[in-house]
């Protein structure tokens, strides 16, 4: 396992006990996002990056009994909390790295990532890594329960211009990894923003 591997499977391993009731909240903006989102029934979701596995519940209720859900996490804690919590019973729980998914090419239909971008190590290779799953035509969204300011207020740092989720950064990144981007919003109650995996 590589530094950067150990470093994020430690935080989130530390955290993931009390993560759910940290952000109780978060829930309807989760639902609204995948939502937003687009799935059809029968599609085929990875939750890359699952943690407590919140949004399950929503991706399952969105691909409907003949689709396939599953969440990925690196953290072995942040998976023991989502079963404690009966999300197992929305989709398949998988102890895996998203730079490194034990997934065949184009093999699912989407993939959406909370909290995700800002804890990749290799961002243009993990997102590749994320397109080489996902079908031609297939949908990638990169969602946060708050935008980039109220977020970076309640870590009491200021945005700065080179912030990777910075749409004018974000673009680009996707342009490179395989994805183009189609929708973006950032704002106080949600950043989200969508891509369509390039032919």
């Amino acid at each position: 396992m590589s530094d950067d591997q150990t470093h994020v499977r430690e935080f989130f391993g530390a955290r993931a006990a009390d993560w759910d009731r940290k952000f109780p909240g978060d829930g309807p903006a989760f639902a609204t996002a995948v939502a937003e989102f687009g799935l059809r029934p029968g599609d085929r979701v990875l939750d890359a990056g699952c943690g407590t596995g919140r949004a399950l519940s929503a991706l399952r209720a969105a691909v409907g009994p003949a689709g396939t859900v599953i969440g990925a996490d690196l953290t072995p804690e942040m998976l023991a909390a989502a079963v404690r919590a009966g999300r197992d019973a929305e989709g398949a729980l998988l102890l895996a790295d998203v730079a490194r998914l034990p997934l065949r090419d184009g093999c699912l239909d989407a993939v959406f990532g909370a909290g995700l971008i800002a804890h990749l190590p290799d961002p243009a290779g993990n997102l590749r890594e994320l397109a080489r799953v996902v079908r031609p035509g297939g949908r990638l969204a990169l969602f946060h329960p708050i935008g980039r300011a109220a977020l970076a207020a309640r870590h009491g740092r200021e945005l700065t211009p080179d912030d990777l989720r910075a749409e004018h950064n974000l673009g680009p990144l996707l342009a490179g990894s395989g994805w183009e981007m189609t929708s973006y919003a950032d704002e106080d109650a949600r950043f989200l923003a969508v891509a369509v995996r390039a032919a």
